[in-house]
């Protein structure tokens, strides 16, 4: 393929036509649109069709200009990556995909340590459904996935999963809730409004089945993926919710909430997940390194 044809095509499509595109060009839309003729044919794709003066794209366009987005991206990326340095060191990108279901804060934790290597890091980080991010490490994308389950076999990506540890889990309520709690915990969560984690969250299940276990009924007001969303109506007193017990400390000196309760009946895991059977890249290795000895470590 012609580099240079795809430049011209990719530049005539976020322009919006060939005009346009040969100002920013500083070349002729003749000329342009003989390049992308010359793309087309080697493609045996129309990317254009007229729409009374204008150019719009084909559905084979809309699809090409996809993978040009893509590697014009990644090119820029490139020079900025071999042109930037500090003090003489060459910054490393590390691309990570976090799953919606993983709490912010969690996530944070276990990020932090990778911000700490004695080479310079530039965190890039994205959040997603697992199945999603899966995909983009496949692809190469990604560095690697934090998540609260591991990659199933079922899914045909060539990665592997990582442990990190695990956590029980903790209840907390609002300052102004705590008159309505009646009984010792976790009777004490009858009746009580509940906000509980999304249909996506490994621990959601869990605690659905516990719950009936316990023979406990709570008032469920609300549902979230977004775990700090959730937290952010429960410091309001909006309802009793759950999070890793690894971060009660911090949850309580953070929302100024109260510890009612904790199971270890409820178990969160975390997983991190790498096309790396064995860890090589100095930033999951540093990650998993400070899970296992020190954030799970208890």
């Amino acid at each position: 393929m012609n580099f240079k044809h795809l430049h011209y095509f990719w530049v005539t499509a976020k322009a919006g036509g060939v005009m346009r595109a040969g100002e920013q060009l500083h070349t002729t839309p003749q000329t342009l649109s003989g390049q992308i003729k010359l793309l087309e044919d080697w493609l045996g794709r129309k990317l254009f069709r007229k729409s009374g003066r204008q150019l719009e794209l084909t559905e084979d366009g809309r699809l090409a200009l996809g993978y040009a987005d893509q590697i014009f991206t990644l090119g820029a990326e490139m020079e900025t990556a071999l042109r930037e340095a500090r003090g003489g060191q060459r910054v490393l990108d590390f691309r990570v995909g976090v799953a919606d279901s993983v709490a912010k804060s969690v996530a944070y934790r276990l990020l932090e340590p990778a911000l700490n290597l004695a080479e310079p890091v530039r965190l890039i980080c994205s959040e997603g459904k697992f199945p999603d991010l899966l995909a983009q490490l496949a692809l190469h994308r990604l560095d690697l996935v934090i998540a609260d389950e591991p990659m199933s076999r079922r899914i045909s990506v060539k990665a592997f999963n990582h442990p990190l540890g695990s956590t029980a889990m903790s209840f907390f309520c609002a300052s102004q809730l705590k008159p309505l709690l009646k009984g010792e915990f976790p009777a004490c969560l009858n009746d009580m409004p509940m906000l509980i984690q999304g249909a996506s969250a490994s621990v959601r299940q869990q605690l659905e089945g516990w719950l009936t276990r316990h023979q406990i009924h709570p008032r469920v007001i609300g549902e979230f993926d977004d775990g700090a969303l959730m937290t952010a109506f429960g410091r309001e007193g909006r309802g009793v919710f759950m999070a890793p017990s690894v971060l009660e400390a911090e949850t309580v000196a953070q929302f100024g909430v109260d510890v009612i309760g904790r199971t270890d009946e409820l178990v969160e895991e975390f997983f991190a997940v790498s096309v790396e059977r064995r860890i090589s890249h100095p930033c999951v290795l540093a990650i998993t390194d400070a899970a296992r000895g020190q954030l799970f470590s208890a």
